[in-house]
């Protein structure tokens, strides 16, 4: 039987009269490639934060990695890790410093994070750039450092959070090569992604609007069930039934 590493029961999160995530369920298994789809406005961001330990949700139950989404804000946090399009590296501090400092966010001590940076340094053919500012370093190199430094502390979960919004088709392609080898090693990788043909890299994919779950199911049963070429169609005819504003 495979594990479970997100579990979510009837999850609704309210501000005021608006409901932004209403009464959504569903399980994510171990070392599966996730995708959480929507448009802007559909909840999924909403979702994503009680996920990562961000937000309380108002009402429904959980757990990410075993840990409870209402009670183990703080534990989730030590279990998972984050990257995202806008925020993941500081660009004054150097490679090295970058990796220091988030090996101590996710708690490694001094001599872990030592022998951390090496490999990882190793690993990625940055031994030459480890005292250059992260922010000079080109877009793809980018990405590759702060993919690595989420997994240093060893997650069950990686969120990545629109990823590869603004870089060049070949760049997404070799970050997703990097997504795969993770996949492989048992980390399960949640994504949430505005680019379709990267959809159909994910085991499965779920379809936000309106803050319910519309539809989920692999990218081939999606296009076969809607009748679609690809998951760009499938997209379209799903978020074209959103009621509200975005």
């Amino acid at each position: 039987m495979e594990e479970n590493v997100i579990t979510i029961w009837n999850l609704t999160k309210k501000f005021g009269n608006f409901t932004a995530v209403d009464n959504i369920s569903f399980d994510v298994r171990k070392g599966e490639i996730f995708g959480f789809l929507g448009a802007n406005g559909a909840g999924k961001t909403t979702a994503m934060r009680i996920l990562c330990g961000l937000s309380r949700p108002t009402s429904g139950e959980g757990t990410v990695a075993g840990y409870d989404i209402n009670t183990g804000q703080e534990k989730i946090k030590r279990h998972i890790g984050y990257m995202s399009q806008k925020f993941s590296l500081y660009p004054d501090l150097t490679v090295r410093e970058n990796i220091r400092l988030f090996g101590g966010i996710y708690g490694l001590k001094d001599r872990e994070i030592r022998v951390k940076t090496d490999a990882m340094l190793g690993m990625l053919g940055m031994q030459s750039e480890k005292d250059k500012f992260a922010g000079d370093l080109p877009l793809g190199w980018k990405q590759k450092l702060a993919f690595s430094i989420a997994l240093i502390h060893g997650p069950e979960i990686i969120f990545l959070d629109e990823p590869t919004g603004g870089v060049d088709p070949e760049t997404r392609r070799r970050f997703w090569e990097m997504i795969y080898d993770t996949a492989e090693k048992g980390v399960t990788v949640f994504v949430t992604t505005h680019y379709m043909d990267e959809a159909e890299y994910c085991d499965r994919v779920s379809v936000m609007v309106d803050g319910k779950i519309a539809a989920m199911d692999s990218p081939a049963g999606l296009k076969s069930g809607y009748h679609a070429r690809n998951m760009d169609e499938v997209f379209r005819i799903i978020a074209g039934r959103a009621e509200r504003e975005e």
